[in-house]
């Protein structure tokens, strides 16, 4: 477990060391693109290299200054001062920083021009100290929405791994409580369904740490899991399955059926009258479609706090992993057959 925990960490950091090397090498096109336009526009225009060449040359020694301010508040300032509440700091980091930056605009002897020439280079000093201010405010700008998506991203990831986890536990001890009737009944059986539960944990622990899963296991997975859940089922009770799939390689959130399926058995049920589960799984080009019908049987209050919370948990996974393309019905017919039915767009 601690080599598999340390090979997601390093694909992990792999990843985030791809994306700072996008980022920059994007920014940096970007902010090349905006020294280099003026000659550009200018040679397009007038056809003249010598003109474009001062223009470029004009360009970069106003707006050089800021994109080096930029790049080192992206990259330092902001992250390693500012988000760390280093605000004195950050402000004197910033002072020395322009001032080195355009010392060649600041401290340029111009006590020989004319008056008229004096009072407008002092102006383009004020100007180039704003263009200065603002990359400031704009490398703060853009790292802090960068901050806020990453800190929302850790935050659904965490939320996302809490539900998961409720599932196993929850499904662990419906099936050892099957197993555990068995028992009493098939002694040999019980042995086998302690195999399968085996291969169901092996599944459930390990194959869906990850984001998304073949659509193969997961149908693997409720096939197994719903045989267990038939050992409580007795002789009043028919369970029909299909499962039709064109494209098993299909990548889907793991367990994101599991407590539907549970609760189709836990209120399908009923020792007393003929009872109903119907759940199939049909999946065409990008959208799979899972259905489940069930025989209303209602449990009393006390016994559906457990299924209520894993129902409330699929519709919060499926809100966090497919806002906008998933729909959700559920209904109770008049026939007194509870349905459900999600569609995914995958």
């Amino acid at each position: 477990m601690h080599f598999a925990h340390l090979f997601v960490t390093l694909q992990t950091m792999k990843k985030i060391q791809i994306k700072d090397v996008w980022l920059f090498v994007a920014q940096v096109l970007l902010l090349s693109l905006v020294l280099l336009s003026p000659g550009l526009i200018n040679y397009v225009t007038t056809n003249d290299a010598v003109m474009a060449w001062d223009s470029l040359w004009i360009s970069a020694f106003w707006l050089a200054p800021a994109v080096v301010v930029y790049l080192l508040n992206f990259y330092f300032c902001v992250p390693m001062l500012w988000f760390r509440h280093r605000y004195w700091l950050f402000g004197i980091a910033n002072l020395v920083l322009i001032l080195l930056c355009n010392s060649h605009l600041l401290f340029k002897n111009i006590s020989s021009l004319p008056d008229i020439y004096r009072a407008g280079y002092s102006s383009f000093q004020i100007i180039a100290l704003l263009v200065n201010l603002m990359a400031i405010g704009i490398a703060l700008s853009i790292r802090y929405v960068m901050r806020q998506g990453e800190k929302k991203q850790k935050e659904v990831e965490a939320e996302l791994a809490w539900l998961k986890n409720q599932i196993n536990p929850h499904f662990l001890f419906n099936t050892l409580n099957n197993i555990s009737s068995l028992t009493q009944i098939d002694a040999d059986k019980a042995q086998d369904t302690v195999m399968q539960l085996s291969d169901l944990l092996r599944y459930a622990m390990y194959e869906t740490n990850k984001p998304k899963v073949p659509l193969e296991g997961e149908v693997e997975f409720m096939r197994n899991y719903i045989e267990l859940m038939k050992l409580r089922c007795n002789e009043m009770t028919r369970v029909n399955c299909q499962w039709q799939i064109a494209n098993s390689q299909m990548l889907i959130a793991p367990l994101l059926f599991i407590s539907l399926i549970e609760n189709a058995f836990k209120h399908g049920m009923n020792s007393n009258a003929p009872a109903t589960i119907d759940i199939s799984l049909t999946q065409k080009d990008g959208t799979l479609v899972f259905n489940c019908d069930n025989t209303n049987n209602p449990k009393p209050t006390k016994d559906r706090s457990v299924s209520g919370i894993g129902l409330e948990n699929t519709r919060r996974r499926l809100n966090l992993l497919y806002q906008g393309h998933y729909q959700w019905e559920q209904t109770i017919t008049p026939e007194n057959i509870y349905h459900v039915k999600i569609t995914l767009q995958l």
